[in-house]
């Protein structure tokens, strides 16, 4: 017996139905059309997209900049695009309007566009933070703008020499179903691949590239101010090899790449390296600690570093960790 016929929902009617199907038609229609683009946010990372929008073929119609920085960043990547205030920039910006200004800033900027009705029905608002998705935009929905978070995953100098580095990056973004099409035409415009991240995933995704990037960065310098300690007078070329191979190998094998003595279970040697560190540097301790513990974790996990060799290991930085804390 065949299952009984359910009723047809209702087509939707009426004023909001007419400007949601007019909202998923530009939508798609944008997919194959250059755009209007205006920018908010002349640093480091609006000033590049900017610029590769518009090499794109797409159209950037105006930039609101803020600091002396800024200006001379959009001398060298959008020498020809008017400067304007921010309210006027998002009434140029006829199809996208892209807020690249610090996280912290952001829901600020979206809620003064909203109130000032300077967003219209239709128009898509995308933002590069990476540690927001789409609440952030709410205000800009409740006048019926499209949200989108977009969020190159690269470091930016915000010189011409980043668009360059475009080329095969990801993108991490969030954005609802009738602009997913949008938000990849727009990624592939900017020579890059769409990583789909959810709305409650932005936060981890953010601290990843924060914990991965951001803390390479000090990670390198504090050695390299440990081997300056030492006596060696070129540090980098000392580090530059070790650090590249390291990288790529643990790109590539995971935690199979771990070496050194933490890995091997060596306490007398990472007791040696502490006892060094706190006389010469004590300020580098806590972070050495930190980072041999987990090491120690995940070499004992990937099989690496058997939990009998390891014990001699973890007393050590646990001795450590207390002389630290008192």
């Amino acid at each position: 017996m065949s299952a009984p016929l359910r009723p047809r929902p209702a087509a939707p009617h009426g004023p909001a139905a007419l400007r949601d199907s007019a909202v998923v038609g530009a939508s798609a229609a944008a997919t194959s059309r250059l755009l209007t683009v205006g920018v908010v946010g002349a640093g480091r990372v609006g000033a590049v997209l900017g610029a590769a929008l518009a090499a794109a073929g797409h159209r950037v119609a105006a930039v609101a900049d803020g600091s002396g920085a800024s200006q001379a960043r959009l001398a060298l990547l959008l020498p020809e695009v008017p400067r304007r205030p921010v309210a006027a920039v998002a009434h140029a910006a006829a199809d996208l309007l892209l807020i690249a200004v610090p996280d912290d800033a952001l829901a600020g900027v979206v809620a003064d566009l909203a109130d000032r009705r300077a967003l219209r029905p239709g128009q898509v608002i995308a933002h590069t933070s990476g540690a927001h998705g789409l609440s952030v935009l709410a205000p800009a929905v409740a006048v019926g703008a499209r949200p989108l978070a977009l969020h190159p995953a690269m470091t930016f100098t915000g010189t011409p020499d980043d668009l360059a580095r475009l080329a095969g990056i990801s993108y991490g973004v969030t954005a609802p179903a009738e602009l997913r099409p949008l938000a990849a035409r727009l990624v592939a415009d900017l020579g890059g691949v769409p990583e789909w991240v959810g709305e409650a995933d932005r936060p981890l995704y953010h601290a990843a590239l924060a914990h991965g990037a951001n803390h390479l960065v000090t990670l390198v310098n504090e050695a390299t101010d440990r081997l300056r300690d030492a006596g060696v007078t070129q540090p980098e070329k000392v580090l530059a090899p070790l650090l590249r191979a390291a990288l790529e190998n643990a790109l590539r094998l995971g935690d199979d790449a771990l070496t050194g003595p933490v890995s091997r279970g060596d306490a007398g040697t990472v007791q040696r390296h502490l006892a060094r560190l706190s006389a010469t540097a004590p300020e580098s301790v806590p972070a050495y600690l930190a980072l041999a513990r987990r090491t120690a974790d995940r070499a004992i996990a990937a099989g690496r570093l058997r939990p009998v060799d390891a014990q001699s290991l973890l007393g050590v930085l646990a001795d450590s960790g207390r002389e630290v804390a008192a």
